[in-house]
């Protein structure tokens, strides 16, 4: 077997990332994040290979230039068809291309890939091979520790071993087992202990390798003790549900300006955006159901949610809506910040 050809040693470019999720990280959301850091990396919602070879490939590959450093996720297990669609992705510009190898739901079960793909290492690894040779991006796999029976430490070194002997530099590690049978995707996130001292131990043993952290992360505290022993993090739905945290990502883990020093200022950058997206065609929910959490935690944020969720969804729905929920939550604050005074 000829090994990949060597890269250079991973840098800072995955110090903080946000997770691929589906239904939840589309083109929209990767814009809302944008206005919140600079530097956060971004992934899109896992693309099947199927879907891009056989359905409307412009539509799942689009996204806005500012989104950059932003990667496609592929779900996939032929070779051949993997390395077709890590071609489209650098053609279109997105910076990393990366395999998913750690969803446990029965449908991605079905399709040989997700999860299921870490009891086949070789096959992984002919994957990577086959993506590298295509592209000249950076390929990366997201997976578990392990899967089902799969209980020592050493199956989740033989799993990451030849995969970056075909070339994978970066291996995005979900600190938890999946169970394919028995158990929900959503119940694969919560009920398996987290485990990150193998996830340690693996930067340990393959110190050439850039090691991110994904599960179970809560706030950027965390993040910053995860970053003592890895060289990276990747944060899950507390960035979709919190996204305010996000607006500390690039002064506490990056060491440069906030990129939004009030949630106003997302506001006020987002507004343009949806009126652009509204007269291309876009459906205003379909923008305002990630934004949502935004003012979480402040005077006004029930108002401003329930007059989106009321609102947004309706068929002559316009900017008009949105701009009412801002004044909704500006108003209470103001009224909040007299009441103190």
């Amino acid at each position: 077997m000829t090994q990949a050809p060597t890269r250079p040693a991973p840098d800072s470019s995955h110090r903080f990332c946000i997770a691929p999720m589906l239904d939840w990280s589309d083109h929209h959301c990767r814009f809302f994040w944008r206005l919140l850091s600079k530097k956060a990396r971004l992934y899109t919602e896992m693309v099947t290979t199927g879907a891009l070879i056989h359905g409307d490939r412009e539509r799942f590959l689009h996204y806005n230039a500012v989104e950059h450093p932003v990667a496609l996720q592929l779900g996939g297990s032929e070779p051949s068809d993997l390395a077709r669609c890590a071609r489209w992705a650098e053609e279109w510009g997105y910076d990393e291309v990366n395999l998913n190898c750690g969803c446990p739901s029965d449908r991605v079960q079905s399709g040989m890939f997700g999860a299921c793909l870490m009891a086949r290492p070789a096959l992984v690894a002919d994957c990577v091979r086959a993506m590298r040779e295509a592209c000249g991006i950076a390929v990366t796999v997201k997976h578990r520790i392990g899967i089902d029976d799969m209980e020592s430490y050493q199956q989740l070194v033989d799993f990451v071993k030849p995969v970056a002997e075909a070339g994978c530099e970066v291996f995005i590690v979900h600190a938890r087992k999946a169970w394919l049978q028995g158990l929900s995707p959503k119940e694969n996130r919560e009920v398996p202990p987290l485990n990150y001292p193998w996830v340690y131990q693996l930067k340990r043993d393959f110190p050439e390798l850039c090691i991110v952290v994904n599960g179970g992360i809560q706030d950027l505290d965390e993040c910053q003790r995860h970053l003592e022993h890895l060289d990276g993090v990747m944060l899950g739905r507390e960035a979709y549900q919190n996204p305010w945290r996000l607006a500390e990502v690039d002064p506490l883990l990056f060491g440069i300006d906030k990129t939004a020093h009030n949630r106003d200022d997302v506001m006020h950058g987002l507004l343009p955006y949806v009126e652009q997206q509204l007269a291309s065609g876009a459906k205003l929910n379909h923008i305002t159901r990630h934004i949502l959490g935004l003012y979480q935690g402040v005077h006004g944020a029930r108002k401003f949610r329930r007059h989106l969720s009321e609102n947004a969804y309706k068929a002559d729905a316009g900017i008009e809506v949105l701009r009412q929920a801002f004044h909704l939550v500006r108003e209470a604050n103001t009224v909040a910040s007299n009441s103190v005074a």
